[in-house]
């Protein structure tokens, strides 16, 4: 007798895994909330470390055009740098794509899709070999060989005798005589 695997058991009703994932859930928004408020601060920490507050209280009209012109400059600097970043960025991203493309390949391990069925008409299947510019329908019948009434006729002769005096000859025991004879003959 096979022994069954042992089987065990919840030791918790239902209402109680109920309570402690409602609990777990407002424990996991509480913590995404602070760490919602700690990244802000680190932030706002990190804007009065790197840009210190302008004072423009009591320059002249040419100290404020000289300040601006320096923080146009900072600005031009800064945006030089973030683009020179995003260009070594994506060039990484593209790299990184070709590797992870040259790896598959020497695996040897493609991800087939799943194909199904699909009916395709000969007309449909050359559109598409062909291109949608070309128009050509695949009519099969007219390719094959007309074959002409009066070519069968001659072929075969035509008796014009009635098919009654056959069936009647042919009767009893002298038709299968008859059979037997002109089978006989044709194999000799």
């Amino acid at each position: 007798m096979p022994e069954q695997p042992y089987e065990r058991k919840s030791k918790i009703s239902a209402s109680r895994k109920l309570m402690l994932k409602s609990l777990m859930v407002a424990k996991a928004k509480e913590e995404l909330d602070q760490e919602i408020l700690d990244r802000e601060e680190e932030k706002q920490r990190y804007l009065t470390e790197r840009v210190p507050p302008v004072l423009i209280d009591g320059l002249s009209l040419t100290e404020l055009q000289r300040l601006c012109q320096e923080l146009h400059a900072k600005i031009d600097l800064v945006d030089e740098e973030r683009y020179d970043i995003e260009a070594k960025v994506s060039l990484n991203s593209c790299e990184i794509k070709d590797l992870n493309i040259k790896v598959l390949d020497l695996r040897g391990k493609f991800k087939r899709p799943n194909l199904r069925r699909v009916r395709v008409s000969a007309d449909a299947i050359l559109r598409s070999l062909l291109g949608s510019k070309h128009k050509v329908s695949m009519d099969l019948r007219a390719n094959l060989k007309s074959v002409k009434k009066e070519d069968t006729e001659k072929k075969r002769p035509v008796e014009d005798s009635d098919w009654r005096k056959n069936v009647e000859a042919m009767s009893g025991m002298e038709g299968r005589k008859k059979m037997f004879d002109a089978a006989k003959g044709a194999t000799q």
